[in-house]
């Protein structure tokens, strides 16, 4: 079985939307952090006070076929026009893997004979 490391950056009003998504697609365990980007387009001002959108780093840990499955269903959410993003989500091929819960392990194993 290969795994792969999904990471989507994305703002944090979609956080919700896209950890229920991955889910329901059969993610068993989702990393969340709290970011802020930087970026060379100028930030909006409100009364001289510049806002800065608070942005949400997902990481999971998943089946490599799962993986892809749940970066488009991520993209659809950043990306639903199909030109204006909202966010990144990517995914890196992952070597070696330790400590994964062998429920999950299961959980992967039963979602690739579903899917053959």
């Amino acid at each position: 079985m290969k795994f792969s490391v999904l990471v989507a950056i994305i703002p944090e009003e979609l956080e919700q939307p896209c950890t229920d998504a991955a889910k329901e697609l059969g993610a068993g365990g989702i990393t969340v952090l709290s970011g802020r980007g930087i970026s060379n387009t100028p930030k909006k001002t409100l009364f001289g006070l510049s806002y800065e959108g608070g942005q949400t780093v997902l990481i999971m840990v998943l089946e490599k076929g799962m993986s892809l499955e749940v970066l488009k269903c991520i993209q659809n959410q950043v990306m639903p026009d199909g030109h204006n993003s909202r966010g990144v989500v990517f995914t890196i091929p992952l070597e070696h893997l330790g400590g994964i819960d062998p429920t999950q392990v299961d959980q992967f194993e039963d979602y690739l004979r579903d899917k053959s």
